[in-house]
């Protein structure tokens, strides 16, 4: 494959995560970016500050949304919120998969009935936030190590129908392998190489670890939004996702 097709490639591995305040600034970094990655993802900020408006306005540019609301909550009013989304027309979203069983086969459950044959949005289920570390979970009151109930809710959600996960990149191998080739991983907490350590993110490794690992995606944010060069800083991601192709 030609260099340029190959980083084209690669870089459809790449969520842009658009957590900015306002539609406007969303839609600066889209017209920056946008045709360049696989998806873009609208989370908490985003959607609280511009609501489902925002959603619209990317899928009707063309663009792949992941919507990023993580839904927690008693199964019905889960699978409500899941079919909304659906209408906005999104790619993908995603649950917690600590909401239980029963929650996450409602969700998968609605979409299935709403959604016609194909064009049903990837549900993923949220494992542990990269945020996350092993003391923390101790005070939770969970037992075992943090990697056994990333993989224990993993599959869970893989029971439950669910079409994948997202997941520290330091759980993508394990997975892998407890779920099979098929399970879909997305993976925050990426950063770029010999850049220093996000604070706020506890479990983190460069794009290429992550695919290496086995993620399907990796999902970008200040790395991106906050570079000199956003569009020189895409292809370095580019280009790392390459070199574990």
């Amino acid at each position: 494959m030609p260099r340029a097709d190959s980083l084209r490639a690669a870089a459809q591995r790449i969520i842009v995560a658009l957590d900015v305040p306002s539609q406007a600034a969303a839609l600066h970094w889209v017209e920056q970016l946008g045709g360049r990655v696989g998806l873009f993802k609208v989370g908490s900020q985003l959607f609280t500050a511009a609501g489902p408006s925002v959603v619209r306005v990317l899928v009707k540019l063309g663009e792949r949304v992941f919507l990023d609301l993580k839904f927690h909550d008693i199964p019905h009013v889960v699978a409500a919120a899941c079919v909304s989304a659906a209408d906005l027309g999104v790619a993908m979203l995603d649950v917690h998969a600590s909401g239980g069983h029963q929650m996450l086969v409602a969700a998968r459950e609605a979409l299935e009935k709403h959604c016609r044959p194909g064009r049903r949005p990837r549900l993923l289920a949220v494992t542990i936030l990269t945020s996350l570390e092993q003391r923390a979970l101790k005070t939770l009151g969970w037992k075992g190590s943090l990697q056994e109930n990333v993989v224990r809710l993993a599959r869970l959600a893989q029971a439950a129908g669910c079409d994948g996960v997202v997941a520290a990149p330091t759980d993508v191998a394990a997975l892998r392998r407890a779920c099979g080739p098929d399970f879909l991983i997305v993976t925050p907490g990426i950063r770029l190489p010999r850049r220093k350590q996000m604070p706020d993110q506890a479990r983190v490794a460069t794009p290429a670890e992550a695919i290496r690992a086995g993620a399907n995606y990796i999902v970008v944010g200040r790395a991106l939004l906050e570079a000199h060069n956003p569009r020189r800083t895409l292809t370095t991601l580019a280009e790392n996702i390459r070199s574990a192709l």
